[in-house]
């Protein structure tokens, strides 16, 4: 795995802007296989029905590239979400306890699916790109990649993928989510809701939302901003939007009912 996510990782950063979308789902799918067999994934056939409907509802209308999405119930009960390039989207228990509305989860959903189609993350690795990485790309072409550099290409790649957003990402994708979650029929007032939540919880409950603040830098002004984009819409198109339904309380309350899942790591 370590070979694989090296190269791939290097390859990409060699890449430059050369960056195909089949290289950005090769690399995500390589990460999501280490994350997945590191976290307790959620395997609940309902619940992930479920998510996964919602997920491609928003995603299949936000993206033109035809990927193929995957959407993942994560077991922490911390509020967290992330997004991997290429359509891979995590969603921790913890969120969806603190979602109550539909229109909350979606927009957070909305927001991560955002982070993917503006491909944040392959530009992040191209900053970080630097000289070494430059040989280590070149051996991994090769495949002599049997030296101390390889190992800095998994490191770049890693912190990479795993990046705190910039403030520009962070509002790109939040308006990417208002338009998302319009698109797919869905209000966009849950995620200026869930941002709420998210700020009340740093007061009351910090270690809930330690994960989210680490890669979603966020403050009262985002929550401005995004009223402002929603502003933008007509009143008449927002009033016919959904905010909730009775099967997403039954898919909560589902999710929120179910044994926990042990770590495959045994950590």
């Amino acid at each position: 795995m370590k070979r694989l996510l090296a190269g791939l990782a290097s390859t990409l950063l060699v890449a430059g802007c050369a960056v195909s979308t089949q290289q950005e789902v090769n690399l995500g799918a390589g990460y999501s296989a280490q994350i997945n067999a590191q976290l307790p994934i959620i395997q609940d056939p309902a619940a992930n029905l479920y998510l996964t409907a919602l997920g491609d509802s928003i995603a299949h209308l936000a993206d033109t590239r035809n990927l193929t999405w995957h959407f993942y119930l994560v077991d922490d009960t911390t509020i967290n979400a992330f997004a991997l390039p290429g359509g891979f989207i995590y969603v921790n228990r913890g969120l969806i306890a603190h979602a109550t509305r539909l229109d909350e989860l979606a927009g957070a959903m909305g927001h991560e699916i955002g982070h993917v189609t503006e491909r944040h993350t392959v530009k992040t690795m191209k900053k970080q790109q630097g000289a070494e990485v430059g040989i280590v790309g070149l051996c991994v072409v090769l495949g002599s990649c049997d030296n101390p550099l390889a190992a800095n290409a998994i490191n770049v790649g890693t912190s990479a993928v795993f990046a705190k957003f910039s403030r520009e990402d962070e509002a790109q994708a939040d308006s990417d989510g208002v338009a998302n979650v319009i698109r797919a029929g869905i209000s966009p007032e849950g995620m200026v809701d869930l941002f709420r939540v998210l700020l009340n919880a740093r007061q009351t409950a910090p270690s809930t939302v330690d994960a989210w603040f680490a890669s979603h830098p966020m403050e009262e002004d985002r929550i401005a901003h995004v009223q402002a984009l929603i502003a933008t819409y007509d009143p008449a198109v927002l009033k016919g939007l959904t905010t909730n339904t009775p099967a997403y309380d039954a898919f909560r309350k589902h999710v929120m009912s179910l044994p926990h899942v042990a770590r495959p790591d045994g950590k």
